[in-house]
């Protein structure tokens, strides 16, 4: 099944269909950054795109300590 989702950015209005599971997953997090029934700027959108890469720099620097932890202690 799909689930439509729909964000606008400088008056510009974008639809995507997506898996319902995927679309409510990020309904949450576009609620988070964005006015989902206003116009958004396009400021709004690059503070949003630099927050989630820093999160992923974050989890994928975590990532890599664990791995680092579980190599030592299986002793690679």
């Amino acid at each position: 099944m799909s689930k439509k989702v729909s964000l606008t950015v400088n008056r510009s209005r974008f639809n995507l269909e997506l898996d319902d599971a995927f679309a409510d997953y990020l309904l949450d997090q576009l609620e988070k950054d964005f006015k989902l029934d206003a116009n958004n700027d396009i400021r709004l959108l690059l503070q949003a795109y630099v927050k989630k890469n820093l999160e992923c720099f974050e989890q994928e620097r975590k990532l890599a300590e664990v791995i680092g932890r579980i190599d030592g202690a299986v002793g690679k």
